[in-house]
């Protein structure tokens, strides 16, 4: 983490949680109090952590940064993506059913749900390449195009997983109650609005619904 161009001292690997707490510290005192400082440095360390894979010590740091300011959206956001990059969806859950009712309906929380939905389905995906022959072979099998657009999103297979839902969107924009659009914007809600998946997927969408 930097502060005014100086580095914050932070940690490497899993440390205890008092270590995490006083690392916090000591960047909310570097930000001196200024607007911007302190707290945004501390997530944005967390967030490198979990970036890098270091998901147990983000999480410890996104928890502390609670502690000191227990409405903060992207800290309850974060912690819930650092639980599910740990598998802990159950946790993720319920760290994410906790949130202040003032801050639910942050974009860094609808980002969450969303994040923790698409993992949801991730661990009750099939077989990838049997839905993908399912998929080939009756093109017009809606349910196996849903479910292997799923399994493609678990796969990391973001942008395919958004054109299927687009091709079941054309081919039946009404099935089951709507379901490719709703899993379309689950999708753009869990990426960064900038993504160009979410620009692209949202503007050939928006062609498809007012062709």
């Amino acid at each position: 983490a930097f502060w005014k161009g100086q580095p914050i001292d932070g940690f490497q690997g899993a440390v205890p949680a008092s270590e995490v707490k006083a690392f916090v510290e000591r960047v909310v005192a570097a930000g001196d109090g200024a607007p911007g400082g302190g707290l945004a440095d501390a997530i944005e360390a967390a967030e490198e952590m979990l970036a890098d894979g270091s998901a147990e010590d983000a999480a410890q740091t996104f928890a502390a940064v609670l502690e000191e300011e227990p409405n903060n959206p992207a800290a309850y956001g974060g912690l819930v993506r650092a639980h599910i990059a740990l598998s802990d969806l159950d946790q993720a859950e319920a760290v994410l059913n906790g949130a202040p009712a003032e801050i639910a309906q942050s974009p860094e929380l609808e980002a969450a749900f969303a994040q923790l939905e698409l993992a949801k389905q991730g661990q009750n995906a099939g077989p990838l390449e049997d839905l993908r022959s399912a998929v080939a072979a009756n093109p017009d099998n809606h349910q196996a195009r849903l479910d292997f657009a799923q399994a493609l999103y678990a796969a990391g297979e973001a942008e395919p997983a958004v054109t299927e839902l687009l091709e079941l969107f054309r081919r039946d924009s009404e099935w089951n109650e709507g379901a490719a659009r709703a899993q379309l914007f689950i999708i753009f809600d869990a990426l960064k609005p900038n993504d160009p998946i979410v620009l692209a997927g949202r503007r050939k969408l928006s062609s498809m619904i007012f062709a």
